[in-house]
């Protein structure tokens, strides 16, 4: 956030399957997208479906920033979350954030 003040937002993100990186979609537009290009340190929190009260903790940074002009991973998100795709009307603006993980905390 502005000055370095913490932000929190939902949104939706793939674990790589050798589990060292997350990949998460956003969109050049927003405020939120000039704030990580000021600083690259990242916090996620992943809530347990299944139990409210247990938690994935997540540290890390911004390793890589990619154009995704077709909306392809946001679709593939889609289809994770909600089991179809529909159109990216917003393509021509999003991104594609790889993080890489410093510290992780289950509780």
């Amino acid at each position: 956030g502005p000055h370095g003040a913490p932000q929190v937002n939902a949104l939706r993100f793939l674990l790589g399957t050798d589990s060292q990186r997350i990949r998460r979609t956003h969109t050049k537009t927003r405020h939120q997208c000039r704030y990580l290009k000021e600083e690259s340190r990242v916090a996620l929190s992943i809530t347990d479906p299944d139990d409210q009260y247990r938690y994935s903790q997540v540290r890390g940074e911004i390793e890589r920033e990619e154009d995704d002009p077709e909306g392809t991973f946001y679709q593939l998100l889609q289809q994770r979350y909600r089991g179809h795709t529909s159109e990216v009307k917003d393509r021509a603006v999003r991104v594609v954030y790889t993080i890489r993980p410093r510290a992780w905390n289950v509780r």
